[in-house]
């Protein structure tokens, strides 16, 4: 039998951790190698951008100045050292602070036809175990916030579990938090729906779209084939929410008129700094996040780029896509 994620009564509180280490998370520091300053071009085009064009700074106060790694316990309102001095100079608990955009050097920027973008970026190609969203204001480019859950598999025995995610998060550092945060992806797709209509940006009443926003993910997977594989294994069905999404890739092609293969590669191309790690999707979550705030300073328009007509039929809206 299928259940819907809102018919699941258990929702995701911020509970008591004085029992967590933060230990752990100390291998997390990053250290960051100098790199050229974030910038957008000068280019009037609203249509294609020219790369030969000078560009002009989008930050005044460098991203990488500011960067230190999340506080992921904090993420899932778990941290209980916030009063700590050293702990708040370690770990970044601000979600837009880093991401934060200067207006003044906004030239080119267009309107869209959304008023929110949903920045996602799954982790795990077994089964999901991360789930990050940074919602992105299209007028100021600004983060409003941030959505972040470690999900625990719910068809692997915990000795598979350990091994996997000592493999996956293990050289990042982050094992011990994903263990003592991680939640069945049920209940993520409930703290999820919750966020989201805190936002009033869908409603569990509805069961359509999302109201004036829309997901942007680096390439189709994540919504076209991860979303849908684990809810059959968990046995839910498919929420209204992700029928349709952008592939910013597809967008980059086209806005850009050349093709990058993945968020790496747009970052290089497009001189942003990688900060943090790549494959810890809260920070592959962000860094698509720069990649969409310069797109948009530049003049793109960011569009729908693939709807599903059913949950195994997808049509892309692109002539030109990857």
């Amino acid at each position: 039998m299928y259940k819907s994620a809102t018919a699941i009564s258990r929702s995701f509180l911020p509970r008591a951790a004085s029992f967590l280490s933060f230990s752990s998370l100390s291998s997390c520091t990053l250290s960051v190698p100098h790199v050229r300053t974030l910038s957008v071009s000068a280019s009037l085009s609203t249509t294609q951008h020219d790369p030969s064009s000078t560009p002009t700074p989008i930050n005044k106060t460098s991203t990488i100045n500011r960067w230190k790694p999340m506080c992921l316990y904090y993420t899932h309102g778990m941290c209980n050292m916030m009063e700590d001095p050293a702990h708040l100079e370690k770990f970044n608990h601000s979600f837009s602070e880093e991401l934060r955009v200067d207006l003044a050097e906004l030239k080119n920027k267009r309107s869209q036809e959304f008023d929110y973008f949903l920045v996602l970026d799954l982790e795990g190609k077994v089964e999901i175990l991360e789930f990050p969203v940074v919602l992105v204001d299209a007028k100021t480019l600004n983060v409003v916030d941030l959505f972040h859950r470690f999900v625990r598999p719910s068809k692997m025995s915990e000795q598979r579990i350990n091994q996997y995610i000592k493999g996956k998060y293990g050289k990042l550092g982050v094992d011990r938090v994903w263990h003592d945060t991680a939640i069945p992806f049920e209940e993520v797709l409930q703290n999820f729906e919750d966020w989201l209509t805190q936002h009033r940006l869908w409603g569990k009443e509805q069961v359509g779209h999302l109201d004036r926003a829309a997901f942007v993910t680096c390439g189709n997977w994540d919504v076209k084939t991860k979303i849908p594989e684990q809810c059959t294994l968990t046995k839910m069905k498919l929420p209204s929410y992700f029928m349709e999404w952008i592939n910013l890739k597809d967008v980059y092609l086209n806005f850009y008129n050349r093709r990058a293969t993945g968020m790496a590669t747009m970052m290089r191309e497009l001189q942003l700094p990688l900060l943090g790690s790549h494959h810890l999707g809260i920070d592959d979550a962000k860094n698509i996040t720069r990649v969409l705030q310069r797109m948009l300073a530049d003049g793109a328009l960011i569009q729908i780029t693939a709807r599903r007509l059913s949950p195994e039929n997808v049509e892309y809206l692109f002539e030109n896509r990857i």
